[in-house]
């Protein structure tokens, strides 16, 4: 449902400290993983990074849809058929995922997955498709559709060729997971950065705060404004490289699960709170909101905070935000 530019920039100072900043960067999930820690040695800042993607690596077992064996995938093939017992973990995913449908009024729906494809960001489509084309897209899409039964830990998809995905949330569930297991490992500091899903905790070696910037989209050069994260996570995600425009009006390849149009208006969403995994599923609900329906809808959040470049590369705040902004 969304391309996730990485924007964040984290930085590392030099510093004289007995701990350092280990920092490896490897392909998991389909998507780059930044994972770094603070150690007192490379062999324990290796050893705590591998076990970050040992992680990762049995979260994407689980929840994979393109993994034919995946817990996900048996969901889907058994929709409108039967439902599926899963483990624990799955099964609350799904849960936490339907909540959040709840929440957004269905701008954040993991049945998206269902969606037939009638719109081309590739440089091919030249025309609309036609509104009967775009309402039959979006026939099988509907987080109500998906029954749990929690007794059993079962997932049941209501209606035949039904699908779910976790395109939207997978990742920052990822990067949430990661960073649990470094902390029960004692690991103080450290940063897990899923392509633009990232959650932070602790501070750098030399006890300054980690910052990330919110970077221009059309200029990956410049920097809007930098911020400090305490124990947080960030997601950032940017629509600008995937588009098609027609009739003069730019369509993202974020689709409203709810009509089957691409959401307009918006270069880049940052969202700041706890959970990668939330604010990854935001950051989709934002885009399809809009600006002014976006800001309002996360003003009325506690303990989130938002960022929007519009398609003017207008910054929009939300309104606890205070950006230190750059020349």
């Amino acid at each position: 449902m969304k391309s996730l530019i990485c924007f964040l920039i984290i930085v590392f100072t030099t510093n004289t400290f007995s701990q350092e900043v280990y920092q490896r960067t490897l392909k998991l999930m389909g998507s780059r993983f930044d994972i770094s820690v603070v150690s007192n040695s490379k062999e324990k800042g290796d050893e705590f990074i591998d076990f970050a993607v040992q992680e990762i690596t049995r979260i994407e077992k689980l929840i994979s849809s393109w993994d034919p064996n995946s817990q996900t995938s048996l969901i889907n093939k058994n929709a409108g058929i039967k439902p599926v017992v899963v483990d624990e973990e799955l099964f609350n995913l799904i849960e936490r995922a339907i909540k959040i449908s709840q929440l957004t009024s269905g701008a954040f729906d993991i049945s998206y997955a269902s969606m037939d494809k009638v719109w081309k960001f590739d440089g091919t489509m030249t025309e609309m498709p036609s509104e009967a084309s775009i309402k039959n897209s979006i026939s099988k899409v509907g987080y109500k559709n998906i029954i749990l039964d929690k007794n059993n830990f079962s997932v049941f998809l209501k209606l035949k060729g039904m699908k779910i995905g976790f395109g939207a949330i997978g990742k920052g569930y990822a990067a949430d997971k990661a960073k649990s297991l470094l902390q029960e490992k004692d690991v103080e500091s450290g940063i897990i950065n899923a392509s633009g899903d990232l959650n932070a905790w602790g501070k750098q070696p030399d006890g300054k705060d980690w910052m990330v910037a919110i970077v221009n989209p059309l200029n990956k050069e410049k920097v809007f404004s930098w911020l400090p994260i305490h124990n947080s996570a960030v997601v950032t995600s940017g629509n600008y490289e995937k588009y098609v425009e027609l009739n003069g009006i730019l369509y993202s390849h974020i689709i409203d699960p709810r009509t089957g149009y691409p959401s307009t208006g918006i270069l880049s969403v940052s969202i700041f709170t706890t959970s990668a995994e939330f604010a990854d599923a935001l950051a989709t609900s934002v885009f399809v909101m809009g600006v002014d329906v976006g800001l309002d809808f996360i003003n009325q959040l506690k303990g989130v905070e938002c960022v929007i470049v519009d398609k003017n590369n207008k910054l929009h705040t939300s309104k606890n935000i205070k950006l230190n902004k750059t020349n």
